[in-house]
């Protein structure tokens, strides 16, 4: 079997031009453009270059992404520059970019965001606000994973999907969307036994766990539909969480990696920052 591929790229497109459209509408009617700042406390290579992502897709959509470095980063440092950027109303939204310096409580960080403002949904109450089925924000990357599953058309009412990852920011996020939706949903992780017993039963499995090539293709049921969240460098390649190569002969639809979940993330994010600025400006 020649699995079909969930591309994020021509999605990611048409919504680009969709929120093109309404980030020009704002800034005609208010005077100035959606801002999003980013807080930056690191000088991690891999955080520096997400954000110059950012910037690079804000300023081609209408959006600026503001670099909001805090060049010592403590706990108290960067929650008074979430605190001083919450208070400044040409600041429609802020997020913190990761991972931030060593010894920093990125928690604590977070939960100063006001949830308004909090467009990557990580703050304990817009997480509380996803678990307990209220609106408000969603991590990009989980709501990114279900655009993806969404343009293709994917059943999820009924379905059996497996999650294998439990982090914040995507697995446990996507397990309740893909609840919410009427899947049946497991939630896997590094400490399950038999993972691929578990696997071995999915309609739809999506794995964020950050290890190369790690779901194999004899974990997969013939025709399952296998979302790859995960961005591994390895040598000169970026591979996903799958062995996509092996995968692709058992699976009914597979995302590749790059090419998948990626060119949707950024896209949503950038959405929420234009939907907090709709809300927010009179």
């Amino acid at each position: 079997m020649s699995a079909k591929q969930l591309e994020g790229k021509p999605l990611a497109d048409a919504r680009r031009d969709d929120l093109a459209g309404r980030a020009s509408a704002l800034a005609a009617r208010t005077g100035t453009p959606p801002c999003l700042a980013v807080v930056i406390g690191t000088s991690d290579g891999a955080a520096l270059a997400y954000f110059r992502a950012k910037q690079r897709l804000g300023g081609k959509l209408g959006v600026r992404v503001l670099d909001a470095r805090v060049a010592e980063a403590t706990t108290k440092s960067l929650v008074d520059a979430v605190r001083a950027l919450s208070a400044d109303p040409s600041v429609d939204a802020i997020m913190v970019e990761t991972p931030v310096a060593a010894g920093v409580d990125l928690r604590a960080v977070q939960d100063a965001i006001p949830a308004e403002k909090d467009v990557d949904g990580a703050s304990t109450l817009s997480l509380g606000r996803l678990f307990s089925g209220q609106p408000g924000f969603v991590p990009a990357t989980a709501a990114a994973v279900m655009a993806l599953l969404d343009g293709h058309g994917i059943e999820l009412r009924g379905a059996h999907a497996v999650v294998v990852g439990r982090s914040l920011v995507v697995g446990r996020p996507l397990g309740q969307l893909l609840l919410a939706r009427g899947a049946t949903v497991t939630a896997c992780h590094s400490k399950t036994r038999e993972l691929e017993e578990h696997v071995r039963f999915a309609d739809v499995v999506c794995v964020a766990v950050g290890k190369p090539r790690f779901l194999k293709a004899d974990w997969v049921r013939p025709g399952a539909v296998v979302v790859d969240v995960g961005t591994n460098v390895v040598g000169d390649a970026l591979v996903g969480d799958v062995d996509f190569a092996a995968v692709s002969d058992v699976a009914g639809w597979i995302s590749p990696v790059p090419g998948g979940v990626g060119p949707l993330t950024t896209v949503l994010l950038l959405e929420n920052v234009v939907r907090a600025a709709e809300t927010s400006r009179p």
